[in-house]
């Protein structure tokens, strides 16, 4: 599984991005793909996910309301759209796989398979 992100960049408080995720490699629709992120100095977060199989989705509650994480299958690319970012939404985003529809442990407990490189977000006036 190869997983290659891009959008990050440097966004003002209350601006939006949106970030990309190619996915190649997945073989069967029992999977979660999503994105964790990580801030300086701090552990790593779920943010939200979408199941392979059921196109459901999944948020932690700090991006509820202004991340939206959708599909594209014919283009293999998961997408967030982050709205009213804040200065604590700053981190490394990385894109993740992990191979089973659970979205608790992909966003709680992080049992990840298969990650990408990440792309650096950073909210600031």
């Amino acid at each position: 599984v190869r997983l290659v992100e891009s959008g990050g960049g440097l966004v003002q408080p209350g601006g939006s991005l949106r970030l990309s995720c190619a996915a190649s490699g997945l073989t069967a629709d029992d999977y979660c793909i999503g994105w964790i992120r990580q801030a300086p100095g701090k552990d790593r977060e779920g943010v939200a996910c979408i199941g392979g199989s059921d196109g459901r989705t999944w948020y932690v509650d700090s991006v509820k309301g202004r991340f939206t994480i959708s599909r594209d299958s014919d283009k293999n690319m998961v997408l967030l759209q982050m709205d009213n970012l804040e200065p604590e939404d700053t981190a490394v985003y990385y894109c993740a796989v992990k191979d089973a529809n659970l979205p608790y442990s992909f966003l709680h407990r992080l049992t990840i398979d298969h990650w990408g490189q990440g792309t650096p977000v950073t909210v600031s006036s």
